[in-house]
């Protein structure tokens, strides 16, 4: 069902290195981005796969993880993603990628949820030094970096405490907690507005 497939698809951060995911697997996930919709049907977008250890550690050494989590440097060596697909904007065929890139990540997400997986959209990231370190040609835009692994860390969604605070922590035993908005405060009523 979908509304349990949108529940697991969580911002994971922490991962089990010894489960590995395959060229094969990012190519059938970059496929789901493919067929999804495009600004104009333009599909200006490429994708830069990596799923070895070396293409790894390229990637891992330009993100910056968890920024309300100011006392953890990111994932330990153990627990780091396993694969990337970096999302890149092609000039030569946009120079605005308006809302591609979002379609495609959350499209990558859940196809990696179903099977299993969980992942990270990375926005967070030393643009420059990357594409220095891919060899990327200038033509592309590095527009985010989907880290992907099979999750070790659970994450507990939770309504949104009356101090408003929306940011997401982690308790003693490792649970990654994220509070949420509840419905009602993020659904505009007509009815309701033209009482006030």
């Amino acid at each position: 069902m979908l509304h349990d497939l949108i529940r697991q698809n969580r911002s994971y951060r922490r991962f089990d290195e010894a489960q590995k995911i395959t060229a094969d697997t990012l190519r059938e996930l970059v496929d789901l981005a493919r067929l999804s919709p495009s600004s104009a049907n333009i599909q200006p977008l490429k994708y830069y796969l990596a799923c070895d250890p070396h293409a790894n550690d390229v990637i891992f050494r330009h993100l910056s993880w968890a920024g309300y989590l100011k006392d953890w440097p990111g994932p330990a060596e153990g627990e780091r993603p396993t694969a990337y697909i970096v999302i890149l904007g092609d000039r030569q065929l946009a120079r605005s990628f308006r809302v591609d890139q979002g379609i495609a990540a959350q499209s990558i997400m859940l196809g990696a949820a179903e099977k299993g997986l969980g992942g990270c959209i990375m926005g967070s990231v030393n643009r420059v030094g990357l594409q220095r370190d891919l060899s990327l040609p200038d033509s592309f835009e590095i527009l985010l970096v989907v880290a992907l692994g099979k999750p070790s860390e659970a994450v507990r969604l939770e309504t949104m405490g009356p101090d408003g605070s929306i940011r997401y922590w982690r308790s003693e035993d490792g649970m990654h907690h994220v509070p949420k908005r509840k419905l009602e405060d993020i659904i505009l009523d007509p009815y309701v507005m033209k009482q006030k």
